[in-house]
């Protein structure tokens, strides 16, 4: 697998490609930490940095969206709306798209995919400007319903806008919109001239981003500061690090889980050549919603007592309502639910059993054992049900992890997100890709991949993706010093700061 790191170096194309998506995502950290005009970024810091210590309370959607988002909502920064918008947005059109026939007619169009993808942007644009408003009203007028106990961090360390006039909200509204398009653009570019999904690296590496202060938390949790030796806990740090590796396994596993369903072509006879009459396998993925259904179960959850305590702030109920929705036995049985339900929902609407029959029935192929038609259809039904089962119950105790590390073995909130839920699925997730691609490109020029002996799931059934050219070694080199300079910026303005304080 080492050898692999190597072989990458020997490689141009490979080479430039890798070295571009460093630089790319060198560009995205950058912004993450670029705060929006008119705003004092050290108010939500210190507000986020008390909050997350602890392993109660952490700011609902607040919290969960600051995670998404790299750490920037916490410094005001002009990416801290993340690319969210532009998912959201996605999903949104995907859904439209198996239901409305319209979208899906046009969708198998020439040029269907291309016309989406624009009606995408649109929305995701309207989002941005939505989202980014709600945010500057938040900024203005920041709300204990939303950022529990702000007011409290405000009377030390100030007002988060000092001055909030309507042309701060324009300004903010458009840096906001601003920097989720510009973050687009980044994935695009990733995608087409580097290795990897940009948007999901994009994503990955905002959560990674957190994962030095969720060790410190952990830290600080098994070794409190000024404790003698009997109060320090080793062997509870030992449990974690093992049962994180475990939890790392047992998501890579759900990950590349599959049944493989034979697929056999009839022989043809087509002049002097016999065609067909080989064996394939269509695989089945167990967790073929991946992610999504946590996601949208954590939405729906959080979106509900946000409102409510927006509506009525001060109101007994909504307290009660929005702690019941965020804790206790409520909170995981309309979890479990959430998930359950979206797991078999996202199967319903993207798999179809019937068209995958028709398909092979066109191409000479059945399943041994299965008559064509619709015999095949509900078997294939029938088979996906099942596994989609399996991989839900899966994907609940994964979701389950953090809120359980919480409450019961106290780690903190910042430290139990990488235990599970989203933020461990799409990483592990966006790292098997980017391997997969690179290992795709060395092999196409007989090089060793990560796994020698093994084999990747994947590793010889992908044909290599259609993508655009590599950048060139002068755009790149450029590319290189404009992000040194950046970078030596930030650390000279961090140590300004520091000196000023």
């Amino acid at each position: 697998m080492i050898s692999a790191f190597f072989n990458i170096r020997k490689i141009p194309e490979l080479r430039n490609r890798v070295l571009f998506t460093l630089l790319m995502v060198v560009l995205y950290r950058v912004g993450c930490s670029i705060t929006c005009p008119g705003v004092n970024a050290s108010v939500l810091k210190h507000y986020f940095v008390e909050r997350m210590s602890n392993s109660g309370d952490g700011g609902g959607a607040a919290a969960l969206f600051n995670i998404f988002s790299g750490g920037a909502l916490e410094q005001c920064a002009v990416f801290s709306l993340g690319v969210m918008p532009y998912i959201s947005a996605s999903i949104m059109m995907q859904l439209l798209t198996a239901v409305i026939p319209q979208l899906g007619k046009l969708s198998k169009e020439d040029g269907g995919r291309q016309k989406i993808g624009q009606y995408t942007r649109y929305v995701t644009i309207i989002l941005c400007v939505f989202q980014g408003l709600l945010m500057t009203k938040q900024f203005v007028n920041p709300s204990d319903s939303i950022l529990p106990g702000i007011r409290d961090t405000m009377a030390h360390y100030g007002q988060l806008v000092p001055e909030n006039g309507f042309w701060f909200q324009l300004i903010c509204v458009v840096s906001l919109t601003a920097g989720t398009m510009l973050l687009m653009w980044l994935g695009d570019q990733i995608t087409d001239r580097g290795v990897g999904n940009g948007m999901s690296l994009i994503i990955a590496v905002g959560i990674v981003a957190r994962l030095p202060a969720a060790l410190v938390q952990a830290w600080k949790t098994v070794v409190p500061s000024g404790a003698n030796i009997a109060a320090v806990a080793p062997m509870k740090l030992v449990l974690m690090l093992a049962f994180l590796v475990l939890v790392i396994a047992g998501v890579i596993c759900l990950t590349q889980a599959q049944r493989r369903v034979t697929i056999q072509y009839a022989k043809r006879v087509v002049g002097r050549k016999v065609y067909g009459g080989v064996a394939q396998y269509m695989p089945l993925k167990v967790n073929y919603a991946g992610v999504m259904p946590i996601i949208f179960g954590q939405a729906l959850l959080v979106f509900p007592s946000t409102m409510i305590l927006m509506m009525a702030p001060n109101a007994p109920w909504a307290k009660r309502f929005s702690e019941a929705l965020n804790s206790g036995w409520l909170y995981y049985v309309f979890y479990s639910a959430l998930i359950f339900f979206f797991s078999y929902f996202w199967v319903a609407t993207q798999f179809q059993p019937q068209q995958i029959a028709d398909d092979l029935k066109k191409a000479g192929g059945y399943i041994p054992g299965v008559r064509p038609g619709k015999p095949t259809a509900e078997f294939l039904d029938k088979s996906m049900t099942r596994l989609t089962f399996a991989g839900a119950i899966f994907l609940l105790v994964i979701a389950l992890l953090p809120a359980m590390l919480s409450r019961q073995a106290n780690v903190p909130m910042l430290a139990a997100q990488f235990f599970g839920g989203t933020s461990i699925l799409i990483v592990v997730g966006v790292v098997l890709d980017t391997m997969r691609q690179i290992e795709t490109h060395l092999l196409q020029r007989h090089y060793d991949g990560f796994l020698r002996k093994g084999k990747l799931r994947g590793r010889f059934e992908r044909s290599p993706e259609q993508r655009g050219e590599s950048i060139g070694n002068t755009t790149l080199v450029w590319l290189a010093v404009g992000a040194a300079l950046l970078v030596l910026a930030g650390i000279v303005a961090f140590f300004m700061s520091k000196f000023a304080h």
